[in-house]
C-alpha cells in the first residue's frame, strides 16, 4: 500500500486466494504433541476400545449397522489416521533430529573449550611443579641451619681444644 491508501503499481496483483501463512514452529510443536500422544498406552487403550465397540455394534446391533460391508468404513478410518499420523510423526522426528544436531554441536564446542582449558591448566600445574622443585623447602632450610649450627659448634670446640686448656676462658 502507498501512503494514499492505493495499491502499489510496482508489484503484481495476486490472483485468487493467498496461501495461509503457517507458523512452522507452532505447527511443529503441535505435531510433536500428537506424535507423543500417539505413542502412549492411553491412545492405544482408547483406540482398542473404539475398535471393540465398533465391531460389536456392527455385528450385534443389526439396525445400527452403519458399515454394511465388512468393516470397510473402519478400515478407511484407520487409513485416514495413518495418512495424517505418519507425516506428523516424521515432522516431529525431524525437529528432534535438528535439536539433537544443535545439541551435539554445542557439546562438541564445549568439549573443545574444556579440553583447551584442561591443557592450559596442566601446563600451568607443570610449571608450578617445576618452580616449586627449585625452591628451598622448610625442611631443607631447617636441616641446613642445623648443619651450620653443628659446624659452628664443632669449630668452637676445635678452637678450644687447639687453643689449649691453659688459656683462660673469658667471662663476659
Amino acid at each position: 500500500m502507498t501512503e494514499g491508501g492505493g495499491r502499489r503499481l510496482d508489484q503484481p496483483r495476486s490472483k485468487g486466494l493467498a496461501p495461509p501463512k503457517i507458523d512452522a514452529d507452532a505447527f511443529g510443536r503441535f505435531s510433536e504433541g500428537i506424535a507423543r500422544f500417539l505413542g502412549t498406552g492411553r491412545f492405544l487403550f482408547f483406540q482398542t476400545l473404539l475398535v471393540i465397540i465398533w465391531i460389536t455394534l456392527n455385528i450385534v446391533a443389526v439396525k445400527l449397522r452403519w458399515d454394511p460391508y465388512p468393516f470397510i468404513l473402519l478400515n478407511l478410518a484407520f487409513s485416514t489416521q495413518a495418512a495424517y499420523a505418519a507425516p506428523l510423526i516424521l515432522l516431529a522426528q525431524n525437529r528432534q533430529a535438528d535439536r539433537d544436531r544443535v545439541q551435539a554441536e554445542e557439546d562438541r564446542s564445549r568439549a573443545t573449550s574444556e579440553r583447551a582449558e584442561t591443557e592450559y591448566l596442566a601446563r600451568e600445574l607443570a610449571s608450578l611443579r617445576t618452580s616449586i622443585g627449585e625452591l628451598a623447602t622448610r625442611d631443607f632450610i631447617r636441616s641446613e641451619l642445623a648443619r651450620l649450627a653443628g659446624d659452628e659448634q664443632e669449630s668452637a670446640d676445635d678452637g678450644r681444644r687447639r687453643g689449649g686448656r691453659n688459656q683462660p676462658r673469658s667471662t663476659g
